[in-house]
């Protein structure tokens, strides 16, 4: 049982019961899952020139559910799935970054087909954990997502000098890049300098830091033939990106800024050498004045398309 997709043009819906098919399906057919991504049709596939658009929704699993001054914004689930539905109802937008619980609702939502599909790989350093650093794989394996047809997978890998969990983290990174390459499939990997003040893990988003934390991080595993970075987007752009030859896509964190602020880095960061496009989540799912299509509309607008990829 499945659902057509949103139209990209609905509101966040409000009834109550527009999900409990889903708990049903979950409860009385568990291999509806398996038959959606088995049946799914794939993205017509990657080409040099198309910058690519992917909504990311991994948030809440590393317990992660604060949107600017909203401490649980993303609590929410049902409205998470609309907000979901109506960015991926945009054919502009390619895909998403999920973790597994969310790629299965959007798999039996049916709102996959044709899109990219990447899978959230650790998510065990939850937000303000004691020992946040030791961030472990508890998401998507290599295996799995090979078998959900997916396109690849990502990891967060925050390098935090002064915590000796980071070398299990560079580890297991090393690990999950070999596996996923052993299997054609793209390691999103999205590092960080991280550093603990007050007892919080805070990443350093000074340019020289992002700099280093590309230096590891591309050096992680024994091939990068597979290897996108996930950064982003900080002063100095150029510098960042003249740090690497890996396709790069720009996250969208949760900015402090307008969303006029931020579409303009985007922008000027999306015409850089290398980089392949936006991978973003809350600020585009939960924009400041509600409107969903609107903001992902806006980020669609600054995608650069060469005429050759388009043919």
């Amino acid at each position: 049982m499945t659902l057509t997709p949103i139209a990209s043009n609905r509101t966040v819906d409000d009834d109550p019961r527009r999900y409990e098919h889903l708990s049903t399906i979950r409860l009385e057919d568990p291999e509806a899952v398996a038959r959606a991504a088995k049946s799914r049709r794939r993205h017509p596939g990657l080409k040099s020139g198309r910058q690519n658009f992917i909504v990311a929704a991994d948030h809440p699993a590393r317990g992660a559910l604060a949107v600017g001054s909203n401490p649980v914004a993303m609590a929410d689930r049902r409205q998470l799935l609309d907000r979901l539905q109506i960015a991926l109802a945009n054919p502009a937008v390619d895909g998403v970054l999920a973790s597994p619980d969310i790629m299965d609702d959007l798999l039996l939502l049916g709102a996959l087909d044709g899109k990219l599909v990447f899978g959230s790989m650790n998510r065990g350093g939850l937000a303000g954990l004691v020992n946040e650093i030791d961030d472990r794989f508890t998401g998507h394996t290599a295996a799995a997502l090979e078998a959900l047809g997916a396109d690849g997978g990502k990891m967060l890998t925050r390098i935090c000098l002064g915590d000796p969990d980071t070398v299990a983290t560079l580890e297991a990174t090393a690990h999950a890049i070999d596996s996923l390459a052993g299997r054609k499939l793209i390691a999103m990997v999205e590092p960080f300098l991280s550093v603990r003040e007050n007892g919080r893990v805070r990443n350093d988003l000074s340019t020289n830091a992002v700099i280093k934390s590309i230096a590891i991080a591309e050096g992680l595993g024994s091939t990068s033939a597979y290897t996108w970075m996930k950064l982003p987007v900080v002063a100095e752009m150029e510098r960042v990106m003249a740090a690497t030859t890996m396709p790069t896509v720009l996250l969208g964190g949760d900015p402090d800024g307008t969303q006029d602020e931020v579409f303009a880095t985007w922008e000027a960061a999306l015409a850089l050498p290398g980089v392949q496009g936006l991978t973003v989540g809350r600020t585009l799912l939960y924009p400041a004045d509600g409107d969903v299509a609107g903001a992902v509309a806006t980020a669609a607008s600054l995608l650069h398309h060469t005429t050759e990829a388009s043919e």
